[in-house]
C-alpha cells in the first residue's frame, strides 16, 4: 500500500472456538484508490462458512512499523453499495473499501501491511471504560467466566501453561511438568535490556516506548482480531480512572473495576488468580498479576511492567521477573 498504489497484504488465520467452522480468507488484494483521499480498496476470498453457522464478520487491522492497529473506518460493497453491516453469512468474493485518512489521518498508506479475517467478534465480551480508553476483555486468556484465573504465560510466551494436578503443562501440548522460573523455556526474555530484546525479535519500539511484538503478544496471538497486551500507561489509567472495589464473585476473591461517568454502567471483573513461581501456583485466591506488554528500561534487565492487585491495594509495578507465570488481560483497540 504504497505511493505505487499496492499494498503489502498478510493474511491470520484465527481459528475460533465459536459455534461456526473456522473460515479462511484468501486471495486479499489491496490497492490504494487514489493517493490523496486514503480511500483502499480490499478484495478477498472467503471459505469455509456453512449455513449452519453463526455469521462471523469482517475485522481489518493494519500493521506500521511493527504495531497492530484496529482499524474502524472500513465498509463491504453490497450490491455497489458501501454497507456497515459486516457479516459474512456465504462463502465467496467480497470487496471492502477502507478509509484510512479517517482512521488514521493518513493520505497515503506507504510502508503498511494490512491484514482481513473473519471472526465472532462476540466470542470475547469487551467493555470501554473511560472515554478514549481502549476496549478491555472481560475474562483474562484461557477463561470461560470473568472469575476464572485462565492460562498463565511467561513474558514473551505466546503458547500459555495451564494447571493438571500439581503440574503445569502447556496449552499445545509441547511441554508438561514444567516450571516457572527456572525453566530455560521460560527465562527466553530474562537477563535481556530491551535493545536486546528488539534485535532478537522479541519487542519492537513504538510511539517512544519498546512494546512486544505481534508475533511475541499473547493477546494476538491466542485471539487475533485486534486483540493486545495493554501497555504499562494502560494499566496505570485503569487503576487511577476507574473505580476499584473489593469483592468476592462466585467464590473468588478480585476487584470489579468499574467505569465513571458516562461509562459508571460497564465494569470487568479481575481475579486474584496468583502466579506461576516454578512448579507451584502461588497466591491464588489473595493477589493478582497482569503482564503488560512492556518491558522495563535502564537497569532492570530482567523485568517488566505488571499490573498487580490485592485486598487492600492496586497498581502497576516494574519489578516483576519476565520468567514468572501470570496471568493476560487483552484489550482492543488504541488509546485516542
Amino acid at each position: 500500500m504504497d505511493i505505487k498504489k499496492s499494498i503489502t497484504v498478510a493474511i491470520m488465520a484465527f481459528v475460533s472456538m465459536a459455534a461456526f467452522a473456522a473460515p479462511e480468507v484468501t486471495d486479499v488484494v489491496a490497492k490504494q484508490r487514489y493517493p490523496w483521499n486514503g480511500l483502499v480498496d480490499i478484495t478477498c476470498t472467503v471459505s469455509g462458512i456453512s449455513e449452519t453457522d453463526d455469521a462471523p464478520e469482517f475485522v481489518v487491522a493494519a500493521v506500521y512499523s511493527g504495531r497492530v492497529y484496529d482499524t474502524s473506518q472500513f465498509w463491504v460493497v453490497r450490491n455497489g453499495t458501501n454497507s456497515t453491516d459486516r457479516t459474512v453469512h456465504t462463502n465467496g468474493m467480497y470487496h471492502l473499501v477502507w478509509d484510512s485518512k479517517a482512521d488514521f489521518d493518513k493520505q497515503i498508506c506507504s510502508n503498511m501491511v494490512v491484514r482481513v479475517n473473519v471472526v465472532d467478534l462476540h466470542f470475547h465480551d469487551k467493555v470501554q471504560l473511560w472515554e478514549g480508553g481502549p476496549y478491555w476483555a472481560t475474562t483474562n486468556i484461557g477463561a470461560e467466566e470473568p472469575w476464572e484465573y485462565g492460562y498463565y504465560f511467561w513474558w514473551g510466551d505466546t503458547v500459555g501453561y495451564k494447571r493438571e494436578g500439581n503440574a503445569w503443562v502447556a496449552t499445545d501440548g509441547s511441554s508438561s511438568n514444567f516450571r516457572f522460573y527456572d525453566d530455560p523455556i521460560s527465562k527466553q526474555t530474562y537477563n535481556k535490556i530491551p535493545a536486546t530484546l528488539q534485535i532478537e525479535g522479541w519487542v519492537v519500539f513504538q510511539d517512544g516506548m519498546y512494546v512486544l511484538a505481534p508475533e511475541h503478544d499473547a493477546a494476538q496471538v491466542q485471539w487475533g482480531g485486534g486483540w493486545r497486551m495493554p501497555t504499562e500507561q494502560e494499566q496505570e489509567d485503569l487503576c487511577s480512572k476507574c473505580d476499584w472495589t473489593w469483592t468476592t464473585m462466585n467464590g473468588v476473591d478480585g476487584y470489579v473495576v468499574r467505569g465513571r461517568g458516562d461509562y459508571a454502567a460497564n465494569s470487568i471483573f479481575l481475579p486474584c488468580a496468583g502466579r506461576g513461581d516454578g512448579t507451584s501456583l502461588s497466591y491464588a485466591g489473595s493477589c493478582g498479576y497482569d503482564w503488560s506488554s512492556v518491558p522495563r528500561s535502564g537497569y532492570y534487565d530482567s523485568r517488566s511492567w505488571s499490573l498487580r492487585f490485592g485486598s487492600g491495594y492496586h497498581s502497576t509495578y516494574d519489578y516483576d521477573y519476565r520468567c514468572n507465570g501470570f496471568s493476560v488481560r487483552p484489550v482492543q483497540g488504541f488509546t485516542k
